[in-house]
């Protein structure tokens, strides 16, 4: 039985954490969410240089991703992917809990899951 994710990496989201964390010496990367934008969210990504007892964490062939605790309802089922274009390198978010994001694409409007939710996958797990 596989261990429950809060968040699912592509294999170019594994390999662009494993750079950034060999790169920088880190222990991994902080996903968390702030408010901002016209759409009223947006994401956060920070480098972690210790070990962050009690935090979600999701390990995926060496790429470490924290959650922040006040982030785990709003980025419950998200894929984290990691593209590269002409013009913008960067994560980008497939979160099932998106209502609408901003035409620029910088912020997005979010909506919790429920806690129940989230409650039965960790007692399943």
């Amino acid at each position: 039985m596989s261990r429950f994710s809060v968040i699912n990496l592509t294999e170019a989201a594994v390999d662009r954490v494993k750079a950034i964390m060999n790169a920088k010496d880190a222990c991994g990367i902080l996903i968390g969410i702030k408010k901002g934008g016209c759409a009223g969210m947006e994401y956060t990504i920070t480098l972690v240089k210790e070990e962050m007892p009690n935090a979600d964490v999701v390990e995926v062939n060496g790429a470490r991703v924290f959650i922040a605790h006040d982030a785990v309802l709003f980025l419950l089922g998200t894929q984290v992917d990691y593209e590269v274009t002409t013009l913008r390198s960067g994560f980008v978010f497939k979160n099932p809990n998106q209502v609408s994001a901003c035409g620029c694409g910088e912020s997005v409007e979010l909506r919790p899951a429920l806690q129940n939710q989230l409650d039965e996958i960790h007692k399943a797990n």
